[in-house]
């Protein structure tokens, strides 16, 4: 499975976030043992109240040039592996971010 799949609302991505990272970065593709494929992501933000998230969803809104209010946490929100869906146009989006990753 890819790491980001296209929806009838937009771009849905697989996630493993590292909280208090050091950095806001997107470290490219990750095979987990199970075979599945997430984006890691890194945030300098702590694990606690929300603030990693809302720092995930902050470094994805730059990333893809989107807005944040175009983002829902769909799955995994106290864990490290999350599901965000991305509305808006899937193709340019996933375009977008197979940029970043290059």
């Amino acid at each position: 499975m890819a790491a980001w799949s296209v929806t009838p609302d937009g771009l849905a991505i697989a996630i493993r976030l590292t909280p208090r990272g050091g950095r806001d970065s997107l470290d490219g593709i990750e095979t987990l043992a199970d075979g599945r494929q997430v984006l890691k992501a890194w945030v300098r933000a702590a694990p606690s109240e929300g603030e990693a998230n809302a720092a995930l969803i902050a470094l994805l809104a730059k990333e893809l040039q989107t807005s944040r209010s175009q983002m829902t946490l769909t799955a995994g929100a106290g864990a490290r592996l999350k599901r965000i869906v991305v509305r808006g146009d899937a193709e340019a989006l996933a375009a977008q971010l197979q940029r970043q990753l290059c």
